[in-house]
């Protein structure tokens, strides 16, 4: 595999397979692309067919893509209730951190320079391994913002961070390593905040003029970050990682422009950056370079997510509000990523070449040539161990749901809110939105949690709280809303999730004058389910019943007795797993579930739950 075309559609063609197929077996796509990378190492030498000096100026690029997007999900409403507990984990916790890490970190370097380097470099985490988790774990929504925020901010941080220790211990010898530091982190505060406020200033004007045509948006929005990223690190080296942060966070926090096509955009993108990424750079390692680092850098890893990180976790949050089960789960996701490993990478290139120029100490060069397999080693091990543990953890914990079952109805009418009750009374999830104060009135009667509001409006989008809600039903009488709330939460649910009441003379042959199909959602219950129709066989005296299907009485049993009057809404199967009724694929429940239906009379003999 000598041909870079080859190769790179190779990394490209295995890293979207692999995000596919952890997806399909529901397993944390990080430890497969590293998986998949040292396989790959085995067959190609890397080097040869990516010069160093091609490789890491992409790679700084790629993890500014990364960053940015990352910035792009901090919103400040997310800090309303725990304030003090993410500034907490920023400062105190990287102190925290990085001390006992940089002690521990003696176990396998023979010099304190390259101890306190790493100590420095395993503050990081990021958003190439916390957002992937965060999304397969999805713990409740206070302390999913809370690993966010900490994993994102601590980014940029730790990498300028280790940048300062290197270019002050290992490079400059200085005697005042403390005070360089501190003036370099406030020079960096600056320059990031100078750059990053800037040009969100002229993002947001040169949007608010029209003065960039839409198909350009994307495009040029790419351009101001990498612009952003490397004027930052031509005034200091590693800054452009928070002023890309930084500019992301104000972007996104903005009221004056709407930026979602570009979201959507960079998290598209992200995913095929983080699939190339861990590829290649866990391809330039092999297991021997692995091994030579003894049992020591075993019991350093230990050391790291067994003790550092919950001593840091529990001690920086001391007097904060977040419950010690919170506490727990953050102790139990700190997974290190690409940051960590391209910046190990460039210390050791930079180490080994400036030996060629200045009198360095024969054994930092030999500890910086095991810094990168040092760092590879705790990014497979943190990435392993905390993405087959947190997720068991949280669920253990009560703090997430994986695959929430609970149903978020747009409407709330007299068939919405009897539908609402059953599934609640089966312990499900449910929230009903509508405008009509009468509807929810009604709702409220009886005890269905509800929201007097739009299901389009910015306030449901943003402020509203969907912890054990996995799905959206738009069921209102507008046709078009319910079409609105489909796009409106497509990002929230995904396109599998999200269902609507069929449109009025909704005809596939005959589309004119019909909402775009690639506009709707899945087609609820039938296509012949209608609103006016549905609601006319609910108001002419047709019931909600659920049926708990047997051997002596099957889904066919159900069908003869109730005939064409029946009109299947939901199973809820064994596991307690609800489905909704579709027509776009074949239904037959079987026995010992329990099937939810419309039905427009009510037979005197009848076998139900």
């Amino acid at each position: 595999m000598e041909s870079p075309l080859v190769y790179l559609t190779t990394v490209l063609v295995v890293g979207v397979a692999s995000q596919w197929l952890s997806w399909r077996l529901k397993f944390p796509a990080l430890i497969v692309l590293l998986v998949v990378g040292f396989s790959l190492g085995k067959f190609v030498e890397t080097n040869s067919i990516i010069p160093q000096e091609v490789l890491f100026p992409s790679v700084s690029l790629a993890v500014a893509v990364i960053l940015f997007e990352g910035g792009l999900s901090l919103k400040f409403r997310d800090l309303a209730q725990s304030r003090s507990s993410i500034v907490r984990l920023c400062s105190i916790g990287v102190f925290l951190t990085w001390i006992p890490t940089a002690l521990a970190a003696k176990l396998i370097f023979e010099t304190w320079e390259v101890s306190i380097l790493a100590g420095a470099l395993f503050v990081v985490t990021g958003p190439t391994v916390i957002v992937p988790l965060l999304r397969h774990i999805r713990p409740k929504s206070r302390i999913g913002a809370i690993a966010k925020w900490e994993g994102i901010v601590n980014d940029p941080i730790g990498a300028v961070l280790a940048v300062l220790v290197f270019e002050t211990i290992i490079i400059g010898q200085s005697d005042s390593a403390l005070q360089s530091v501190a003036i370099g982190f406030l020079t960096m505060t600056l320059i990031a905040v100078t750059i990053a406020g800037l040009t969100a200033i002229v993002i947001v004007q040169t949007l608010k003029r029209h003065l960039i045509p839409d198909y350009l948006e994307n495009p040029v929005m790419l351009g101001f970050i990498f612009f952003t990223f490397t004027a930052s690190n031509l005034i200091q080296s590693e800054s452009g990682l928070a002023t890309v942060t930084l500019l992301g966070i104000l972007l996104i926090n903005q009221k004056t422009v709407r930026i979602h096509h570009v979201v959507e955009f960079k998290e598209n993108l992200v995913v095929l950056l983080i699939s190339v990424l861990f590829i290649v750079l866990a391809s330039r390692l092999s297991l021997d370079d692995l091994r030579q680092l003894g049992w020591n850098a075993g019991l350093f890893l230990a050391l790291l997510i067994l003790l550092i990180r919950p001593f840091s976790i529990f001690l920086s949050t001391i007097g904060t509000n977040i419950s010690w089960q919170e506490k727990t789960f953050l102790s139990v996701l700190a997974p290190r990523g690409i940051v960590a490993a391209a910046v190990a990478s460039v210390f050791a290139l930079e180490i080994e070449e400036s030996s060629h120029g200045q009198a360095i100490d024969p054994l930092i060069l030999s500890d910086a040539q095991s810094l990168a397999p040092v760092t590879f080693l705790v990014i497979f091990g943190t990435v392993t161990i905390y993405g087959l543990a947190a997720a068991p953890i949280a669920r253990r914990l009560k703090i997430s749901d994986p695959d929430p079952q609970g149903i978020l109805f747009a409407g709330a009418d007299s068939f919405v809110r009897s539908l609402a009750e059953i599934l609640s009374k089966e312990g499900y999830s449910v929230l009903l939105i509508d405008t009509n104060y009468d509807n929810i009135s009604a709702s409220r009667m009886l005890g269905l949690p509800t929201q007097n509001a739009s299901i389009i409006s910015e306030y449901v989008g943003n402020e509203l709280d969907f912890s054990g809600i996995g799905r959206l039903l738009a069921m209102t009488p507008n046709d078009e809303v319910n079409s609105l709330a489909v796009r409106q939460f497509a990002d929230q649910f995904g396109k599998a999730n999200l269902f609507q009441i069929t449109p009025r003379n909704y005809d596939k042959n005959k589309p004119r004058g019909e909402v775009a199909e690639r506009l709707t959602g899945r087609k609820l219950f039938s296509l012949k389910c209608t609103y006016p129709k549905l609601m006319q066989r609910f108001q002419n005296g047709a019931k909600i019943k659920k049926t708990l299907l047997t051997e002596e009485f099957n889904y066919q049993d159900f069908l003869d007795l109730y005939g064409e009057t029946a009109t299947p809404l939901m199973v809820i199967d064994e596991d307690k797993k609800l489905k909704v009724w579709t027509e776009e694929e074949e239904n037959s429940p079987k026995n010992d579930q329990t099937l939810i239906s419309l039905v427009d009379r009510v037979p005197e003999q009848e076998d139900t739950a």
